[in-house]
C-alpha cells in the first residue's frame, strides 16, 4: 500500500510549513514535519498551530541537519 505525503506549503523551494489547529502540538505532529523535511531533502521547517491565544506561541521551528550546509 502506497502512502502519499502532502506538504501543506513549500516557500521558495526551501522552507516547509505545516499548519495545524489543535489543542496541543504532539510529538506526532513534529515527527510529521521532520519526516517531510527528510523526504523532501529540505533543511528548515515550521509547524504553525493556529489554536493559540498568540500566534507566536504556536510556531515551532525544526532543522534537518546543518542549516548552513550547502
Amino acid at each position: 500500500m502506497n502512502k502519499d505525503f502532502i506538504i501543506d506549503t513549500l516557500v521558495n523551494d526551501k522552507v516547509i510549513i505545516e499548519f495545524k489547529s489543535v489543542e496541543q502540538v504532539l510529538p506526532v505532529h513534529e515527527a510529521q514535519l521532520v519526516t517531510y523535511l527528510k523526504l523532501a531533502d529540505k533543511k528548515l521547517g515550521l509547524l504553525i498551530n493556529f489554536n493559540v491565544p498568540l500566534l507566536k506561541e504556536g510556531i515551532y521551528r525544526r532543522i534537518n541537519g546543518d542549516l548552513n550546509a550547502v
